[in-house]
């Protein structure tokens, strides 16, 4: 007979305790007992309880639970179970669960040791992940949104997701209230300014109080400034359009007279001072029409230079490229007349935003961490150390999904009522911009290498983004210098994903072995992406450093891309005129004609105006039960190794923080959107 300690935890959320009895049983190597328990559990409580069981269990496998319910299934949020066993030495045995129990079938919790897939079909986890993963596949479906997208999962509405997935109780009412809160701001703005003239930019003071940032109040005062228009290309809220120039675009045309900007533009481009950022995506996509009235979309390109203080200043914009069956299309220049210069600034805004929102954030953030989750929920068992790696990253991202599938980008929808490009235009753009999504435009490494923006001062978002991957990665230069413990495993510290990852894969030749890994793989890029290979992705991991790389991309994209690209939005758009939403006027032709009447034609009207700022408030700001990246409380890794790399995870991004804090302190416009504590764990929001 041997007297086991049991403590059962229980979730802290909402709803998260159950009036319904819970049974137990311990599962060991050499048998199982039923424990006489009378558990009710309660929210973000942890019970304790001594049991003598009658027979040696031997090493224990797994904790198995029932919840009994006679007329109300009360589902009940089980954080974890720990045991200890007979004798004063016996280390506590530890059974992540972090999910609901429901109905009244056997839940069965392995013991929390990450394994890999063994080759004896006998072995009781081998038969355990087989049938966690038949299950899973039947609750994780994929789905077609639009051909030529992402696929996604099978959720028409947030109801039809998996418990599991599901926002919880606290997260589901603030957003929902956030909703409400921002539609009702939208109504008294508009009742505030219904008698108000609308005919000068300073209108725009009307609707701008409510919830906004300190960013938010500078950008309403200096939006007009050439080097906040500039600054926002390397550090405003999408940073990911500009490059170096190698030669001059073909579609810049230099009409006659324009001699001296030629030779100012080769003597920038020799000196390697000559940025550009081209929209030529946008052009020929259709452009909305929003309550009976046309809208307009441009594909600016413009050339900009960096001052040696590091200052990045506009030099020309042409808002449409040239055409055959049209006149060639005027230069924008900052000696043109001011409202001119101002308006051809507008349009590339409003072009960055239509790129920010559906390239940058929709697609390569929020699609691609859709796709990393549905794989990961179908094809690794949650004893795979990759899905104990991953699963912290891949929180609310089907449920924040699946709603912006049904609100914000379906038909009848938030960029219906108030963007230039959607009315359909969006998913033209969004196929378009899938052409463009590569593996390594997900890499920043590779990606701002291929752009140019490497060791440049002032690009801070370029600096904090290869910070974070490093240490996220934290890749070795040469495998044979990695340094190794006694057991031959590689010493945790300054890792993450190199560290897990050599902890269980020790050879090449296990990586390639592993057919749960492999077949996750395989259903990223084949199934989720749609074919990906030809775009860089792999269909298969051949190395140790190869799933790293890969690994590295799905927690960056999955944390501090999203944050980068996510932040920024009620800080650089609360102010309207700065980044409009839609243009209600087709693009200047001439300089000379172009007036405040012109400007202000353009420019949202009040309904879609309130309507940006009420969404990007909503998206942009900070969640309240936000979780910093690194941060998350649910230990699915058990052994002391695996919590030593995710330690030193957490030291080296208090690092980061403090580096970060130390360098926004001497710069005049901080960048926050990569300080780690402002990175949210997963995509959420």
């Amino acid at each position: 007979m041997g007297r086991y300690r049991i403590g059962v935890a229980t979730g802290a959320w909402l709803f998260s305790g159950s009036h319904n009895r819970v049974q137990l049983w311990l599962v060991g190597a050499r048998g199982e007992a039923r424990l006489e328990l009378r558990l009710r559990p309660a929210r973000g409580q942890e019970e304790e309880f001594e049991r003598d069981v009658p027979k040696d269990l031997g090493p224990l496998q797994f904790v198995k639970l029932r919840k009994h319910h006679s007329l109300v299934d009360d589902a009940w949020f089980c954080d974890c179970i720990t045991v200890r066993g007979p004798g004063a030495c016996e280390e506590a045995t530890f059974f992540p669960c972090y999910r609901w129990v429901q109905g009244q079938d056997v839940l069965s919790l392995p013991e929390g040791t990450a394994r890999l897939a063994g080759d004896n079909a006998l072995d009781v986890f081998q038969k355990h992940r087989e049938k966690e993963l038949k299950e899973r596949r039947r609750l994780y479906c994929w789905a077609t949104w639009k051909e030529g997208l992402p696929r996604t999962i099978a959720a028409e509405r947030q109801d039809d997701l998996p418990p599991n997935s599901r926002f919880h109780e606290e997260k589901r009412l603030d957003f929902e209230w956030a909703l409400k809160a921002g539609a009702l701001e939208t109504v008294l703005k508009r009742v505030y300014t219904l008698l108000s003239s609308w005919s000068r930019l300073e209108d725009f003071d009307q609707i701008f109080w409510g919830q906004k940032s300190d960013l938010a109040e500078r950008v309403h005062h200096c939006w007009r400034d050439d080097e906040l228009f500039g600054y926002q290309f390397l550090n405003g809220a999408n940073p990911m359009v500009l490059r170096r120039s190698a030669s001059l675009p073909s579609r810049l045309v230099l009409p006659s007279g324009t001699e001296a900007l030629g030779a100012q533009l080769e003597r920038e481009l020799q000196s390697g001072s000559l940025f550009e950022a081209d929209f030529s995506l946008l052009d020929g996509i259709p452009a909305n029409v929003i309550r009976g009235e046309k809208q307009y979309l441009a594909a600016p390109l413009v050339m900009l230079q960096m001052r040696p203080e590091g200052k990045l200043l506009p030099v020309v914009i042409q808002i449409q490229p040239p055409s055959p069956s049209c006149p060639a299309p005027p230069l924008f220049l900052p000696s043109d007349p001011p409202l001119a210069w101002l308006l051809a600034k507008i349009w590339v805004r409003n072009s960055d935003f239509q790129l920010h929102q559906l390239q940058y954030h929709l697609l390569n953030t929020h699609l691609v961490a859709e796709v990393i989750a549905v794989a990961t929920m179908r094809c690794l068992p949650g004893l795979h150390p990759v899905f104990k790696l991953l699963i912290p990253h891949i929180r609310y991202t089907l449920e924040i999904n699946t709603r912006a599938r049904s609100q914000l980008i379906s038909e009848g929808g938030i960029f219906d009522k108030a963007v230039s490009t959607g009315g359909g235009g969006h998913v033209h753009l969004l196929r378009r911009a899938m052409a463009q999504l590569t593996y390594s435009s997900l890499c920043p490494p590779d990606d701002l290498a291929a752009r140019g923006l490497l060791g440049i001062p002032s690009a801070l978002y370029a600096h904090d983004a290869l910070r974070l991957w490093e240490i996220i990665a934290r890749v070795w230069k040469e495998l044979g210098n990695v340094p190794q413990d006694n057991a031959g495993e590689t010493c945790p510290h300054k890792q993450y994903v190199q560290g897990i990852v050599r902890l269980f894969y020790h050879r090449d030749d296990v990586v390639r072995g592993d057919p749960e890994l492999q077949a996750w793989c395989r259903e990223i890029t084949e199934v989720g992406l749609c074919q990906a290979q030809d775009r860089g992705f792999p269909a298969s991991f051949q190395s140790q450093s190869q799933l790293c790389h890969f690994l590295t991309m799905c927690v960056f994209t999955c944390t501090a891309q999203h944050g980068a690209i996510n932040q920024g939005q009620l800080d650089w758009y609360a102010w309207v005129p700065n980044a409009p939403c839609t243009m209600r006027m087709p693009p200047p032709t001439t300089k000379e004609d172009v007036k405040m009447a012109t400007v202000m034609g353009s420019l949202p009207d009040i309904r879609q105006a309130c309507l940006q700022m009420t969404i990007t408030w909503h998206l942009g700001r900070r969640q309240p039960d936000m979780v910093p990246l690194g941060h998350h409380k649910e230990k699915y890794f058990s052994s002391p190794k695996a919590k030593a790399v995710l330690s030193q995870f957490q030291t080296d991004l208090e690092n980061l923080e403090r580096e970060i804090t130390a360098r926004n302190a001497q710069v005049d416009l901080p960048y926050d959107y990569l300080r780690p504590s402002r990175i949210e764990n997963s995509v959420t929001i």
